[in-house]
C-alpha cells in the first residue's frame, strides 16, 4: 500500500510538472505574438470583440432561422403551393375560382418586357444584385419612413414578399419578419433569381379574386399578360402594393393614379426614358367594367382554405394539382345575406356606431349556404366570419345551460338569481337587480348572467373550475376549436370563437344532440371528372354528445328566448325558431344564433378595432339581420320540425311578396327528390369506375362497352321517385 501510494503521489507530481512546463512553453511561444500600445486598443481588442459578438449574433440568428425553416419542412412545398381549383355552387355552377392556372400559366420569357421592368422598377430594383435581403433598399425604407412618421415605403424585397405569400401568413410582427428575411435567403440559394420572380408573378393576389399576373390580366383587360400595353402592365404593377386599394373595378382613379407612380419609377430606375412613357400618360389603360359583377369571394377564400386543408389528407395516389370542386354555396342565400350585411350597415351603422358585421347559414349537417365576412370585400378580404376570435357574450349559455341539463337538472328547476362572486369577480344582470329563485327556462330567457356563474358551479358539484371545465369540453365536442381561456367570466361569454363554428355547433340541438362538422366541400373531382373525396363518404360523421331530451329541452328554453325573450325580432312567420343573443362587456360585440328544423343561422356586428357599439344589442341588428336572411332561406322549403317543439303549422316555406331589389329564390327539391338524385349520382360514378376497370379487357374492334349488370336495373327504380317530386 505504501509503495502503491507513493507511486501515485510520484504521478501526480510528474503530471503538474508536465503541465507546467507545457503552460511555460505556450506563454513564451504566445509572446511572440504579443502587441501593446496603440496596435492592441486599434486593432486587437476591436477584431477580438467582433469575434465574440460575431459568435454570439451566429448563435442568436441561428435561433431565429429554426422557426422559419420549419416552415419549409415539407419536401413537397413548390408543389402545394400550385394548387388549382375550379369552385361550383350546390347546383352545378361554376362561380369562382383560385390558385394558380396551370394550363394559363405563361413562361416568364413570354411576360413583355415592359411588364417586367415595370413590376422591378416598382417592387424590387436591385432585384438581380442582392442575396435575397435588399440592406441598402431597407435602410433607405426605414429613413424614408422615419422622415414622414409613417410607413410610405416598403423595405421588403421581391425575394421576401414571395416568401410570405408562399409560407407566412399577412399578420404585421416582428416575428414574421425575421421569418420572412431567413426564408427569403432560403429561397435565393434554392432557386434561381428567374424562378423567384416567376413564382412571384404568378403567386401573387392581384385583387377581384385573382392570383398571378396572367390572371389578373384576364380578368382587368381582357387578355394575356403576354399582349398587355405599357399602360396595362402599369397598372397591372401597381396592385402588387395594395390590390384592393388600386384594383381598377373597385377605384379606377386610384388605379390610373397608381400605374403613373409605376410609369415614374420605370424612368426613375434608368429603364425608360420620359419620352417613352409619355404615350402610356396620355392614354391610360381601359380596363372591363365589372362593377356590377358580384362574386362571393369570402365564401370561395373559406372554401379554399378548406380545400389546401383537405389535400393534405389525399391518397399519395393523388398527385394531380387541379381540382373541381363542388360546394354547398346557395348563391341566391349568399346574395340575400351580403344585401341584409351591407344595409343593415348603411341603414344603422352610424347610430349604432357600426362597421363591421359577419354571418355564416349552414344547414343542420354542417355545411356551409353563405358565409359573409365584411361589410365590402374590396376594402377588406379579412374573413370575419372564419378567422376572427371574438368573445360570444350570452350566447355562449347554451353550453353551459346544456352542461346543466347533462348534470341532472331540467328546464323546470329551480335556479337562484342572486349574488355571487368567483375570488374577486362578481358578475351583475343587465338590469342590475336580481330575483331570487326562478326556473331555468325563465333564467335563460332573461339571460341572467349570474344564474350562468351559479349553474356552472352546480354542474361542477360545487367547484367553479372543474364546472367550467365540463363546459368547455361540451363546447369543444359541439364544434368550438378555439382557445377557451378558463377564466371566472367564461360561462357568460369571455372566451373568443369564431362566428362559422360557433354557428354549427348550435346545430347539435335540432340534430337531436348530434354535433356535426363545418364545412364548404361537398365534392372533389379531378380535372378528369374523377370524384377522388366526397364529404358524406369521407368526411367525419355526426357524434353524439349530448341525449335527444337534452337536445330537446335546449331547443324549448331556447324558442323562449326568440318568442318571449330578447330575440323577439327573430321571429319568423309560421316557422318554429330557436336561438339566443350575446353582448358583451362594453358592447364590444353584438351576437344572434339561432335555428330552425331546417337551418342554423349566426349572426355578429362590430368594430375591428374593438371599439365599442352605441348600446348595440344582439336582439338588435343581429336578430334582424338573421331574421331577414332566413325568411328568404326558407322560402318554398320544406319545413321540418325541431325535436321538442311544437309542429310548424305549414309544411312549405311560405313565399314573401318580392321587391325589385330581392333575389330570386329558385324551385327547391323536397328531401326525397334531393336523395334520389344522390342516389343516381352514385350509381353513375359505380358505372363509370366499373366501365374504367372494364375496359383494358374490350378488344380493339369493340365500339361499345358492356352495360355494367344491375346499374340501369337499379337508376330504373330511382328515376319515377325524382319524376314524382
Amino acid at each position: 500500500m505504501l509503495d502503491l501510494d507513493s507511486r501515485l503521489d510520484f504521478g501526480i507530481f510528474k503530471g503538474f510538472r508536465a503541465s507546467r512546463e507545457v503552460f511555460e512553453r505556450f506563454v513564451v511561444f504566445m509572446d511572440r505574438f504579443h502587441v501593446g500600445g496603440w496596435r492592441r486598443w486599434l486593432l486587437v481588442e476591436p477584431a477580438s470583440e467582433a469575434l465574440t459578438l460575431g459568435f454570439v449574433g451566429l448563435m442568436l440568428m441561428l435561433a431565429l432561422a429554426v422557426p422559419a425553416f420549419q416552415e419549409t419542412s415539407d419536401e413537397d412545398w413548390l408543389k402545394k403551393s400550385e394548387l388549382a381549383v375550379v369552385f361550383l355552387d350546390r347546383y352545378g355552377n361554376e362561380v369562382g375560382s383560385r390558385g394558380i392556372k396551370h394550363n394559363d400559366s405563361v413562361p416568364l420569357e413570354d411576360f413583355p418586357d415592359h411588364l417586367i421592368k415595370a413590376v422591378l422598377a416598382t417592387e424590387d430594383r436591385r432585384f438581380y444584385e442582392h442575396f435575397g435581403i435588399d440592406i441598402p433598399g431597407t435602410m433607405r425604407a426605414v429613413v424614408t419612413n422615419a422622415r414622414a412618421g409613417g410607413v410610405v415605403q416598403g423595405g421588403s424585397s421581391l425575394s421576401q414578399q414571395l416568401a410570405k405569400n408562399l409560407f407566412l401568413s399577412n399578420e404585421r410582427t416582428i416575428e414574421r419578419k425575421v421569418k420572412e428575411a431567413f426564408l427569403a435567403m432560403w429561397l435565393e440559394s434554392r432557386l434561381t433569381k428567374n424562378e423567384i420572380l416567376k413564382l412571384y408573378l404568378d403567386r401573387a393576389y392581384m385583387g377581384g379574386g385573382t392570383y398571378g399576373v396572367d390572371a389578373a390580366a384576364q380578368y382587368y383587360f381582357g387578355k394575356s399578360a403576354r399582349d398587355v400595353s405599357l399602360p396595362e402592365a402599369a397598372m397591372l404593377a401597381g396592385l402588387f402594393k395594395a390590390p384592393t386599394k388600386f384594383a381598377p373595378h373597385i377605384n379606377l382613379p386610384a388605379a390610373r393614379a397608381r400605374a403613373n407612380v409605376v410609369l415614374d419609377n420605370l424612368v426613375d430606375a434608368g429603364f425608360m426614358t420620359e419620352g417613352q412613357v409619355f404615350g402610356a400618360r396620355r392614354n391610360p389603360a381601359k380596363t372591363i367594367d365589372r362593377r356590377d359583377e358580384s362574386a362571393p369571394n369570402y365564401y370561395l377564400d373559406f372554401a379554399f382554405d378548406e380545400m389546401r386543408k383537405l389535400v393534405d389528407r389525399l391518397p399519395r395516389s393523388v398527385t394531380e394539382r387541379a381540382f373541381v370542386v363542388r360546394t354547398a354555396l346557395d348563391p341566391g342565400l349568399q346574395q340575400t345575406a351580403e344585401n341584409a350585411i351591407e344595409d343593415a350597415i348603411k341603414q344603422f351603422g352610424r347610430d349604432y356606431h357600426a362597421k363591421q358585421a359577419a354571418t355564416a347559414v349552414a344547414d343542420l349537417d354542417g355545411a356551409i349556404r353563405a358565409i359573409v365576412g365584411g361589410v365590402d370585400y374590396g376594402e377588406s378580404q379579412f374573413n370575419r366570419a372564419s378567422d376572427a376570435l371574438r368573445q360570444p357574450g350570452s350566447s355562449f349559455k347554451p353550453y353551459v345551460y346544456a352542461s346543466a341539463l347533462i348534470a341532472g337538472l331540467k328546464t323546470t328547476s329551480q335556479v337562484i338569481d342572486g349574488p355571487i362572486c368567483v375570488g374577486n369577480w362578481c358578475p351583475k344582470n343587465y338590469s342590475g337587480g336580481f330575483s331570487g329563485a326562478t326556473s331555468m327556462t325563465s333564467a335563460l330567457t332573461r339571460s341572467l348572467n349570474t344564474v350562468a356563474v351559479w349553474l356552472t358551479r352546480k354542474v361542477g358539484n360545487g367547484n367553479d373550475r372543474a364546472g367550467r371545465n365540463k363546459v368547455v369540453a361540451l363546447a369543444r365536442a359541439m364544434g368550438l376549436t378555439t382557445p377557451l381561456t378558463d377564466t371566472p367570466s367564461l360561462p357568460i361569454g369571455a372566451a373568443e370563437v369564431r362566428v362559422f363554428e360557433h354557428t354549427v355547433a348550435y346545430a347539435t340541438f335540432p340534430n337531436a344532440g348530434k354535433a356535426v362538422r363545418a364545412h364548404a366541400i361537398l365534392e372533389v373531382r379531378t380535372g378528369m371528372g374523377e370524384t377522388i373525396w366526397r364529404f358524406d363518404r369521407d368526411g367525419p360523421q355526426p357524434r353524439q354528445v349530448m341525449s335527444p331530451q337534452v337536445a330537446a329541452d335546449m331547443a324549448f328554453m331556447m324558442n323562449k328566448v326568440v318568442e318571449e325573450g330578447t330575440a323577439r325580432r327573430a321571429i319568423l312567420n309560421g316557422i318554429k325558431a330557436a336561438g339566443k343573443t350575446g353582448t358583451t362587456n362594453a358592447y364590444r360585440d353584438a351576437w344572434f344564433v339561432g335555428y330552425t328544423g331546417n337551418f342554423v343561422c349566426g349572426v355578429w356586428f362590430g368594430n375591428d378595432d374593438y371599439s365599442p357599439l352605441n348600446r348595440m344589442t344582439g336582439g338588435a341588428l343581429p336578430a334582424m339581420v338573421w331574421h331577414t336572411i332566413m325568411e328568404y332561406a326558407h322560402q318554398g322549403v320544406e319545413l321540418k320540425n325541431i325535436p321538442g317543439l311544437p309542429p310548424n303549422p305549414a309544411q312549405t316555406g311560405p313565399r314573401m311578396a318580392e321587391s325589385k331589389d330581392d333575389v330570386p329564390r329558385p324551385a327547391m327539391l323536397t328531401g326525397k327528390g334531393a336523395q334520389s338524385l344522390v342516389r343516381i349520382e352514385r350509381l353513375m360514378d359505380e358505372a363509370t369506375r366499373a366501365a374504367a376497370a372494364a375496359a383494358p379487357k374490350l378488344g380493339p374492334q369493340t365500339e361499345a362497352a358492356p352495360a355494367i349488370p344491375g346499374a340501369t336495373a337499379a337508376a330504373d327504380k330511382v328515376l319515377p321517385a325524382v319524376r314524382r317530386d
